[in-house]
């Protein structure tokens, strides 16, 4: 599968590249983010996927989040791939800014018009990394995946869905029960369909009750005046509620006052979550 390289910048000694490529899965072009550290120059590394939250495209965390420098002095492989199809001429696509483009959710659309195209969860699942590993000096077997909001519940679902597959997870402010929750009611209604047993699939408070894997340990940060918290929006109470029943090992860290949904805020504890990944990555 063909790469074309969109950019290219030195940035801590190794390089943040941007790439697109025409997607079998999505049937459309694709752009991921992908910074390659020092290390990846003279062997094999660890990779780290990033998932971005609504609205978001490859260019948000890369440009926002300040997680480079930490990534070099791991040695860690980041990719931060886009948060939807785009450009697929479905009537209804750019209609809001919650669903359809850059609102992706993470799922394999079942309901028409989506299904042809919103098959978020199958690229970041298979495609993606199967692109990454024939491309770029990963070690295919160190793998893990965190996210943002829409993004953090994508990689709550990814890495409770397929255990083992990663070594480690986590998120900031992650949409942690969305059959609870009005984002997740209007995103998994549309692509799913009206049957709310095909969304609790997608819902990691649902799917942490089934759990039998690998011991997972999930790092979650949250700001206290995040105004999707407060707005309902994000519900981690339900998720923990669920981990502690089924003895799973979570992090919750509820950060001070002041702290809120933006990227100002997952700037300032990037090297925390660089660090968690790295401790199971780099074992």
């Amino acid at each position: 599968m063909a790469l074309k390289q969109v950019s290219s910048n030195k940035c801590f000694e190794g390089f943040q590249k941007v790439f697109e490529h025409d997607s079998a899965e999505l049937k459309c072009k694709m752009k991921f983010g992908i910074y390659l550290p020092p290390k990846a120059e003279t062997g094999k590394c660890p990779v780290l996927y990033w998932l971005s939250g609504l609205t978001c495209t490859e260019q948000n965390f890369i440009t926002k989040a300040g997680f480079q420098q930490a990534a070099a002095e791991h040695g860690l492989i980041v990719v931060a791939p886009d948060t939807s199809p785009r450009g697929c001429n479905i009537e209804g696509e750019d209609e809001s800014w919650d669903f359809g483009t850059g609102a992706g959710f993470y799922v394999d659309a079942t309901e028409d018009p989506w299904k042809t195209n919103y098959r978020m969860y199958s690229y970041i699942k298979d495609e993606l990394p199967k692109l990454i590993n024939a491309n770029f000096p990963t070690d295919p077997e160190r793998m893990s995946i965190f996210g943002h909001s829409m993004g953090g519940h994508g990689a709550l679902i990814l890495a409770l869905k397929n255990p083992g597959k990663y070594k480690s997870v986590s998120a900031f402010a992650p949409i942690c029960n969305p059959v609870q929750c009005q984002w997740g009611k209007k995103a998994l209604g549309g692509y799913l369909g009206p049957e709310t047993r095909k969304w609790e699939a997608y819902d990691a408070t649902q799917l942490v009750k089934s759990y039998s894997g690998p011991r997972l340990d999930i790092l979650i940060d949250q700001g206290k005046d995040d105004q999707f918290l407060s707005a309902g929006q994000l519900l981690p109470d339900n998720f923990i509620a669920a981990c502690t029943e089924q003895k799973i090992p979570v992090v919750f860290r509820l950060q001070q006052a002041g702290y809120d949904h933006s990227y100002f805020f997952i700037a300032t504890y990037i090297n925390d979550h660089i660090k968690h990944h790295a401790k199971y990555l780099n074992a």
